[in-house]
């Protein structure tokens, strides 16, 4: 199976067109990209309210642990009969998957923001406060630079999900690298199946390998600097 594997993936054919593996890679990063991007806007400002102020923060969590709780297939089925009325045309497969997506990426870039921010050292906080920081001085200038590692975190928790999870699109007729595990299935096709999860496998590793040099480069002392001395 690994040399049937390892030649469906080196064949040429399957390299070209539309059911190509660049053509595919595309797709997958075409629908994984902008959900991360949307629940990012959503989740950002709410874990950064709520992580500083410290209200609604039990509701707020609560609320994102229930989310995270739906299983992403339970989206897609819930949202189908709805955005098929809205529209046929995409509604079969782009927004069924996308709603999955961002609702599954919402909870631990909510919950990391709210984390990191609750475990900043008070007196620091406090510190800054006595020196007369403003309340949107305290949060972009002391809390978030110390809050940084852990945002992070749950974004890069966030991004692998999503790019490991939009291979359920392809249920609902999406493509993306979803695509070679169902038409495997469906075919018969063991060298297909599992070429798309050896892809699927490798494009989540290289987002994480991304995103945890990226954390380590935003995150190190010298770009980071003193939080209160910089603000």
């Amino acid at each position: 199976m690994l040399g049937a594997t390892a030649g469906w993936l080196a064949d040429p054919a399957h390299w070209q067109g539309p059911d190509g593996i660049p053509a595919r890679l595309l797709e997958h990063l075409a629908i994984s990209a902008p959900a991360i991007l949307v629940a990012l806007l959503v989740a950002f400002p709410i874990g950064a309210y709520i992580g500083h102020t410290g209200r609604y923060a039990r509701l707020a969590v609560n609320a994102a642990f229930l989310g995270r709780a739906i299983p992403s297939y339970a989206v897609l089925v819930l949202v189908l009969p709805i955005s098929l009325r809205f529209d046929p045309d995409i509604g079969l497969d782009v927004i069924p998957t996308f709603t999955a997506m961002v609702v599954l990426a919402i909870p631990p870039i909510l919950v990391g923001t709210h984390a990191g921010l609750r475990g900043v050292d008070r007196d620091l906080v406090e510190s800054a406060r006595g020196m007369g920081f403003g309340e949107r001085q305290l949060l972009f200038g002391v809390e978030l630079p110390v809050a940084l590692p852990v945002v992070l975190g749950g974004l890069r928790t966030a991004a692998v999900q999503v790019v490991a999870t939009a291979t359920l699109g392809a249920v609902v007729a999406y493509g993306g690298l979803g695509r070679y595990i169902v038409d495997g299935i469906a075919r018969n096709e063991d060298d297909r199946l599992f070429a798309g999860v050896v892809l699927v496998a490798g494009l989540a590793l290289v987002v994480e390998g991304l995103l945890a040099l990226a954390q380590r480069r935003l995150t190190s002392p010298g770009l980071r600097g003193d939080p209160i001395g910089a603000a």
